[in-house]
């Protein structure tokens, strides 16, 4: 059912845990087949600096959250807002058709931190119009 590259990233799970003082956290969780998925980051001078997960469901979320976090560090804000989900099935080599939808939900648990972290900026008065929709650094 699932290959190897699904089945490296389920049982030995890259970046798991938390960021205690992350600059941004995004959940994403589906409750009917209950997979949840929590991603911490650290963001500097607008590149993903480091990227933890902690994740609740089935083998191709485990798998998809490991490898997102994989795919989107040492990444700029920007690069990391264009990892889909798509990107990470593929990236995996492929996830069964029933685990597309509901337990591929990891890249839309990156796109929530990175809003997080925005929001904690925009809170603080800060600017980030270069990071988001313009230039990169």
């Amino acid at each position: 059912m699932y290959n190897d590259t699904v089945l490296d990233h389920f049982s030995n799970p890259r970046n798991i845990g938390e960021i205690a003082d992350a600059d941004g956290i995004g959940t994403m969780g589906n409750p009917i087949d209950g997979d949840l998925i929590t991603i911490y980051v650290k963001i500097k001078d607008n590149v993903l600096t480091e990227v933890k997960v902690k994740t609740f469901g089935c083998a191709a979320a485990i798998a998809a959250s490991s490898m997102v976090t994989v795919m989107a560090i040492g990444k700029t804000v920007k690069e990391a807002l264009q990892i889909t989900n798509e990107a990470v099935a593929e990236a995996l080599g492929g996830l069964p058709p029933k685990k597309i939808k509901c337990s591929n939900i990891a890249a839309d648990a990156l796109h929530n931190a990175i809003s997080d972290h925005y929001a904690r900026v925009d809170a603080k008065g800060g600017d980030h119009s270069d990071s988001c929709t313009g230039t990169d650094k």
